[in-house]
């Protein structure tokens, strides 16, 4: 196992920081909190230029065959940028449940066009009164003419005002659950935007009596929960890779101030107390970088990566969290103003250690592979 970057993923992370640089500053992520569109278009039409939507989808289906570990190299990327755009949602979740499911006619008409950058997908999955997780939904999916009736109510759907489709999950009446890319223009879709700590935009969806074709289902069943446990897997390891991108960001800002800073006649970078918090920060940051690293490797290369995954997620979720706090103490007061950026990594931080199941999900998920 060589967890360093290959020659193509170094080339990638160049190219994919300077774009960022340019094309994505901070200045961008705070006009994105109030801008009515749910998302920077012209940055999305250059992430798609630079061929990022077709990292990871097959060649056949007209992308670049890319692996996880190589997508892993583009997130740590986008999450040192505070990346506006629902390119986690459409690539990481909803293409690769479409190309890991069996539904050929949804791939060859969905995966040329999310490699294209033409569609926007986001997750429906969370519900009133259910934390994440597949065991209570209770979205219902009724059997109609050539296909399913869906009625329900689902929770922070990111980006779901700028969304072609909804990768949800439904529960069927023999009690199975149905995976199925739902049309957003389809009638009896409401859609209310929810305040969120991270400015991701996102949305209460209701479905009511909403009409989805046989064709649009990707999984029941059985193979429904393998495809979401699967999901599940690489969309955790990706949030991992996400967040050791921003406290990467974090720790990098952090040890600059603490040069720059002084007081009392000398950089307080020279003071222990820094020294040691600034220390700490370094070896979270790259412990997260490690278990991350090995969870995605074994998930990329399809090997048993259960424990590792819960155990990337449910570390770097609280690390994460703390490096960011760390870095609040040591700038002080100024790291609380809206014009200084140290604030949209703590707020990016809390929303991703929630998401794809928090610390405590995924701590129970260790001690169950431990034999506990």
């Amino acid at each position: 196992m060589n967890l360093g970057l290959n020659t193509e993923q170094t080339i990638l992370q160049d190219s994919a920081r300077k774009f960022l640089q340019s094309q994505c500053p901070s200045s961008l992520v705070r006009s994105a909190r109030s801008d009515e569109a749910a998302f920077p278009r012209d940055l999305w039409q250059g992430m798609a230029d630079m061929g990022w939507m077709s990292l990871i989808i097959d060649e056949s289906y007209e992308g670049l065959g890319g692996s996880l570990s190589d997508l892993a190299v583009l997130l740590e990327a986008m999450g040192s940028a505070c990346l506006p755009a629902p390119y986690f949602n459409t690539v990481v979740v909803s293409a690769t449940a479409v190309q890991q499911s069996s539904a050929t006619g949804l791939k060859e008409s969905l995966l040329p066009k999310f490699a294209a950058g033409e569609l926007v997908s986001t997750l429906a999955l969370i519900e009133p009164g259910n934390s994440y997780g597949f065991d209570n939904i209770q979205t219902t999916a009724t059997a109609g003419i050539n296909g399913y009736v869906v009625n329900g109510t689902k929770l922070f759907v990111e980006y779901a005002q700028g969304a072609d489709y909804f990768l949800t999950v439904a529960r069927t009446e023999g009690d199975g659950l149905l995976v199925m890319m739902i049309e957003a223009s389809s009638s009896g879709i409401t859609s209310t935007p929810m305040p969120t700590l991270d400015y991701s935009k996102q949305c209460e969806v209701r479905f009511s009596e909403v009409q989805v074709a046989s064709d649009n289902v990707i999984a029941n069943g059985e193979d429904a929960k393998v495809l979401l446990l699967r999901l599940e897997q690489v969309s955790a390891v990706g949030k991992c890779s996400e967040m050791v991108g921003a406290i990467q960001s974090v720790l990098d800002m952090t040890v600059q101030y603490a040069k720059d800073r002084s007081q009392f006649g000398q950089a307080i970078g020279g003071f222990q107390a820094i020294q040691h918090h600034c220390a700490n920060m370094a070896v979270d940051v790259d412990s997260a970088r490690y278990l991350t690293g090995l969870a995605t490797w074994k998930v990329s290369e399809g090997l048993r990566a259960g424990k590792e995954v819960a155990m990337a997620k449910s570390f770097v979720s609280r690390v994460a969290i703390r490096v960011a706090k760390l870095g609040h103490q040591i700038h002080g007061a100024i790291s609380f103003c809206d014009e200084f950026d140290m604030h949209l990594f703590l707020r990016k931080v809390q929303a991703s250690s929630m998401a794809f199941g928090d610390c405590e999900f995924h701590q129970e998920k260790v001690a169950v592979e431990l034999g506990l």
